[in-house]
C-alpha cells in the first residue's frame, strides 16, 4: 500500500518543527518509528506507532523529491511534532546515504540499521515492506542504537579520496605483477636484458622503448611492456596527488591525531573515516574500540572464562591500529619497555599487539573527543 499524504506542511513550518530535534542525540519522547529499506532507484518506508501498530507504508523514489515527500509524510504522521520521529535506515553508507544526509540536515535523528535477522527472514519471508517494518520494530525494541554517520564534512572528503587512493595502489600492484609475469615468457633476448633490473629501473627501461606496431612476438612483447609501464607511471602520479591531499586535510582537521607517534596521513585518514563527521555519536572509548575491531569478545561457558579476538568492526581502522602498533614497537621506548615486560609475563607477540591496539584505540578516542578534531576546518 502506498501512502500519499493529503496535507503537507509548508517548508517554513516544517523547518521550525524539525529545528527542535538534535541530530544524532537523544530523540526525546518518540511516538513514530519509521524504518526504511533502501535501494538504488527507490526506497520503502514503514511507520509504526509507540504501541507497535502499523501507521502506513510509503514507496518513494531515491531522489530529493522523494526525500522531501518522506519527511512531509513522517511529520504528518507525527501530527507536526518533529521530536516524535525516529528513523532507522538500512545502508546509510550506500543506497541510503543520500536520504540519511537529507534527514540529518533537517535535524532528524537517524539510526543505522543492520540487515534483517536470518531466522526472522526464514519465518516471515522477505520483501521490501517486510524489511522496512523489521527496521522499524528494531527501533521500537531499542536494539538499533547506532547513530548514522553525518557524511557531510571532512571525514566524507577523506573517505572519497582514500578509497580512490587505495584502488590506485591495488591497480599499481596488479600492473607490476603482470609486467614481471610477462617478462618471464617474452623472447630470450628481451628477458635477458631486463630480468636483472628492479621494479623502478624496469619501468624506466620499458618507457624508453618506442614500439607502436606489433609485427612479431618480440615487438608485441615490447609494446605490451611499454603499455604496462605507462600505466604504472600514471598510477604513481595519482598516488602522489592523492597522498598530498590526505596529508593536507588530516593535518588541518586533526593536528593532535597527526602529532601522535606512528600516525601518518593514511592511518589518520582511516581512523577519522571510522569515527565519521560526528564522532560524538560514539558513546565511549570501548564503543570506538569495538568499531575498530580492537575489543575482546567474551567467549566464556560454564567454568571456562575466556575472551576471543573481535573479527568484526571497521577492518581498515583495525589495520591502521595494527600499523601504528608495529611502528611504536620499533621506535617508541615506552612501547618497547611494555612489550618486554609483557613478554616476561609469558605473553606472545600476537597477544601483545592485541593489547597495544586496544590501548591505541583508547588514545585515539580521547584525541578525537578532546578537541583535536575540527570538522569545520576544511569545509569553512
Amino acid at each position: 500500500m502506498v501512502f500519499l499524504p493529503s496535507t503537507i506542511p509548508s517548508r517554513m513550518a516544517r523547518t521550525n518543527l524539525a529545528s527542535s530535534l538534535q541530530p544524532g542525540g537523544d530523540p526525546g519522547p518518540v511516538s513514530v518509528f519509521i524504518g526504511v529499506d533502501t535501494h538504488r532507484d527507490f526506497h520503502v518506508a514503514v511507520a509504526l506507532s509507540l504501541q507497535g501498530s502499523l501507521l502506513g507504508e510509503m514507496h518513494l523514489p531515491a531522489c530529493m523529491a522523494g526525500y522531501e515527500a518522506l519527511l512531509d509524510w513522517a511529520l504528518e504522521l507525527a501530527e507536526g511534532r518533529a521530536t516524535s520521529l525516529l528513523f532507522g535506515i538500512e545502508g546509510t553508507g550506500c543506497y541510503g546515504a543520500g536520504l540519511s544526509r537529507h534527514l540529518q540536515a533537517a535535524q532528524c535523528s537517524v539510526r543505522e540499521m543492520n540487515r534483517p535477522n536470518r531466522q526472522t527472514r526464514r519465518q516471515r519471508g522477505k520483501d521490501d515492506a517486510i524489511d522496512a517494518e523489521a527496521a522499524a520494530r528494531s527501533l521500537l525494541a531499542g536494539t538499533a542504537t547506532a547513530v548514522a554517520k553525518a557524511g557531510n564534512a571532512d571525514a566524507e572528503i577523506l573517505r572519497v579520496l582514500k578509497s580512490t587512493r587505495d584502488s590506485a595502489v591495488r591497480c599499481r600492484t596488479r600492473a607490476i605483477t603482470q609486467l614481471k609475469a610477462l617478462l618471464i615468457v617474452v623472447p630470450a633476448e628481451l628477458r635477458e636484458a631486463l630480468q636483472h633490473l628492479d621494479t623502478a629501473e624496469l619501468v624506466n627501461r620499458c618507457l624508453d622503448r618506442n614500439e607502436e606496431v606489433a609485427t612479431s612476438p618480440l615487438t608485441a612483447a615490447r609494446l605490451a611492456m611499454r603499455t604496462l609501464a605507462e600505466r604504472i607511471r600514471h598510477l604513481e602520479q595519482e598516488l602522489i596527488v592523492l597522498g598530498r591531499q590526505l596529508d593536507r586535510i588530516t593535518q588541518a582537521v586533526a593536528p593532535g591525531l597527526r602529532a601522535a607517534q606512528g600516525i601518518g596521513p593514511d592511518n589518520a585518514a582511516a581512523l577519522l573515516i571510522a569515527a565519521g563527521d560526528n564522532p560524538q555519536r560514539l558513546r565511549s572509548e570501548a564503543a570506538f574500540a569495538a568499531l575498530c575491531g580492537a575489543s575482546p569478545i567474551p567467549a566464556s561457558s560454564g567454568t571456562r572464562q575466556r575472551h576471543r579476538l573481535n573479527r568484526g568492526g571497521n577492518r581498515q581502522a583495525n589495520c591502521a591500529l595494527f600499523r601504528i602498533a608495529l611502528n611504536r614497537l620499533r621506535w617508541d621506548p615506552a612501547t618497547k619497555a611494555y612489550a618486554e615486560r609483557r613478554t616476561a609475563e609469558g605473553k606472545s607477540k600476537r597477544e601483545i599487539l592485541r593489547c597495544l591496539k586496544r590501548f591505541i584505540a583508547r588514545e585515539v578516542y580521547r584525541l578525537l573527543q578532546a578537541g583535536s578534531l575540527r570538522p569545520a576546518a576544511m569545509s569553512a
